[in-house]
C-alpha cells in the first residue's frame, strides 16, 4: 500500500460565523485540519465475507424505523426518556452557535495542555483586513483569545491563537471532564525514591534529552497492518511470530545497564 500522504484541508467549511472582540467583528470560516489516519476495519460475515448492515430497530416493536419517525431523547432513568423536537433543541443553542466572543486574552503557554482538545484553522470570510490585523496583533505576543463556540451538540471553551501564519481555534475540555489523578489511592501510597537511583534516573533523562520533532514518529502498527494487507492481496501466507518477552530486571540493575548503553552511543 502507498504511504499516507499529507492531508489536505477541505474547501468546505464546517462552520462560519464571526470572532467578536468588543465592537470589533471578524467574519471567519472554520475548517478541519486534524485528520485521524489510523487503520479502519469493518465487521464482515465470516461465512461469505460481506459487510454487516446496521439498522435503526425499535426494541419494543422489533422493526426498522424510518428517519422521519426518529426524535432525540435524553435518558433520565433506565428506559425512561425526555423527548425533544428539533425546534426545541435549536431554540436552546447559545450565541456561540453564530460567533466566537473573545472574553479575554491569556498567555498561550499558561494553558495546561491536558485541556487542549482539537484544533481547527480559521480563514477570513470577506474580512481580510480585520483578519490580518488580528493575526499580526497576536503574532509574537504569545497570547491567545479565550471564548466559546457551539459545534454540533456541544458548546466548547476555545483558544484563538496564531500558528504558521494562520489563526487557529483550539477547543478545550471543561474542568469537570478531566479526572484528578491525585485521587487514586495507588498514587497516595508512593514512597520517596532511593537517592542514588534518583541521581541515575536524572542522568538518563539528561543524556536522552533533545529537541522535539513530531516527524520522527510514525504509526508503526499502521505500517505493519498495511504490510499484512499487501501480503494477503498477493495471496501469500502470513506467518504469525510471537513477540519475545523482555527479561524484567531489578530496578538498580536496569538503571546501571541503561547508563552503560547510553555511554556507548
Amino acid at each position: 500500500m502507498a504511504k499516507s500522504s499529507e492531508p489536505r484541508i477541505s474547501k468546505r467549511p464546517i462552520w462560519s460565523g464571526r470572532i467578536t472582540i468588543g465592537l470589533v467583528n471578524v467574519p471567519v470560516k472554520l475548517f478541519t485540519m486534524i485528520f485521524d489516519k489510523s487503520i479502519s476495519f469493518r465487521f464482515l460475515h465470516k461465512q461469505d465475507g460481506q459487510p454487516l448492515k446496521y439498522e435503526r430497530v425499535c426494541i419494543k416493536e422489533d422493526k426498522v424505523v424510518p428517519w422521519e419517525d426518529i426524535v432525540k431523547g435524553y435518558e433520565v432513568a433506565k428506559n425512561e426518556f425526555v423527548i425533544f423536537e428539533k425546534e426545541e433543541l435549536k431554540a436552546a443553542r447559545p450565541e456561540s452557535d453564530q460567533r466566537i466572543r473573545i472574553d479575554k486574552f491569556v498567555d498561550f503557554l499558561s494553558v495546561d495542555p491536558i485541556y487542549l482538545d482539537k484544533s481547527y484553522v480559521l480563514t477570513p470570510d470577506k474580512s481580510e483586513d480585520a483578519y490580518s490585523l488580528l493575526l499580526n496583533a497576536l503574532y509574537g505576543m504569545g497570547k491567545a483569545g479565550v471564548g466559546r463556540i457551539t459545534l454540533r451538540t456541544k458548546e466548547y471553551p476555545v483558544l484563538v491563537h496564531v500558528y504558521r501564519g494562520a489563526l487557529l481555534m483550539t477547543t478545550l475540555r471543561y474542568a469537570y471532564e478531566v479526572a484528578d489523578p491525585n485521587k487514586l489511592e495507588e498514587l497516595k501510597e508512593l514512597k520517596e525514591p532511593d537517592k542514588e537511583q534518583l541521581t541515575m534516573a536524572k542522568k538518563i533523562i539528561s543524556d536522552l534529552s533533545g529537541d522535539f520533532n513530531i516527524k520522527e514518529y510514525e504509526d508503526t502498527f499502521k505500517e505493519k497492518v498495511e504490510e499484512l494487507i499487501d501480503t494477503k492481496l498477493k495471496g501469500e501466507t502470513i506467518v504469525v511470530k510471537k513477540p519475545v518477552k523482555e527479561e524484567a530486571k531489578e530496578l538498580m540493575v536496569a538503571l546501571q545497564e541503561t547508563l552503560k548503553q547510553l555511554k556507548k552511543k
